[in-house]
C-alpha cells in the first residue's frame, strides 16, 4: 500500500525504531506515527467469458461443426476462432454445445 505525504505529495517511507513505527517523508519534515495495523486488499473483477467473446449475442452468428460435446455427447457444436495470443501463435477455438439444454462451453 502506498501512502503519500499530504504536504508535498511524495511517497512516505516507513521508519521502524525501538519504540514506534512511523511514516516519514524524505522531501519535507512531515511525520505520521503508525498507531494501528494497516492493511489493504483489492480484489480485481474478473471478466466473464461472455464479455471476452463479445457478449450474449456472439453465438447467434457462429458456425456449426461436427464436434462432440464432452458433457452431453451431442454431435454438433457452434464454434468461433479468436486470436488470444500473439500473432505467431495459432488461434483459439471456442465451442458451445448446439444442444440448448446443455449449452456447455469449452475451448481448444
Amino acid at each position: 500500500m502506498l501512502t503519500f505525504c499530504p504536504e508535498c505529495g511524495c511517497v512516505l517511507q516507513i521508519e521502524t525504531g525501538e519504540q514506534c513505527q512511523q511514516f516519514s517523508c524524505s522531501a519535507c519534515p512531515y511525520v505520521c506515527p503508525i498507531v494501528a495495523t494497516i492493511s489493504s486488499r483489492i480484489y480485481p473483477k474478473l471478466k466473464d467469458i461472455d464479455d471476452v467473446l463479445g457478449g450474449p449475442g456472439a453465438w447467434e452468428n457462429a458456425q456449426v461443426t461436427d464436434e462432440r460435446c464432452p458433457v452431453c455427447s451431442h454431435e454438433r457444436a457452434y464454434f468461433m476462432q479468436l486470436q488470444t495470443r500473439s500473432a505467431d501463435e495459432p488461434m483459439t477455438i471456442f465451442y458451445r454445445c448446439a444442444n440448448n439444454s446443455c449449452a456447455h462451453r469449452w475451448k481448444e
